[in-house]
């Protein structure tokens, strides 16, 4: 019996965000998880879907810090990952963990 060889190929999150549709649910699923880390490395997958380097004069940063940025390995300042969305076309919102109960 032969040695078998599996072939993986590289998966990259970007070339499947084509509609504002696949990239909003992305990103609400992303924020689901509450992790400053995810959500700045799904911010970099969407900036590669649109134009990484646009993004970049559009927030004033290099390509290359834009990409660091959003790597997920760096720790992104808040104003940074505030500018991203919006020059995206995205807006950040924060909402309560869970609704008060308020007695009938």
């Amino acid at each position: 019996m032969g040695t078998q060889h599996v072939t993986f190929t590289h998966y990259d999150t970007a070339e499947y965000l084509q509609t504002e549709e696949e990239i909003a649910a992305y990103l609400e699923a992303v924020m689901e998880e509450n992790d400053p880390a995810l959500l700045a490395a799904a911010l970099g997958d969407i900036a590669r879907a649109r134009n990484m380097s646009q993004l970049a004069k559009q927030v004033g940063m290099s390509r290359e810090g834009l990409y660091k940025a959003l790597s997920g390995e760096g720790n992104p300042a808040f104003s940074t990952i505030s500018k991203v969305a919006n020059a995206l076309g995205l807006r950040l919102a924060i909402e309560p963990l869970s609704r008060p109960h308020t007695p009938s």
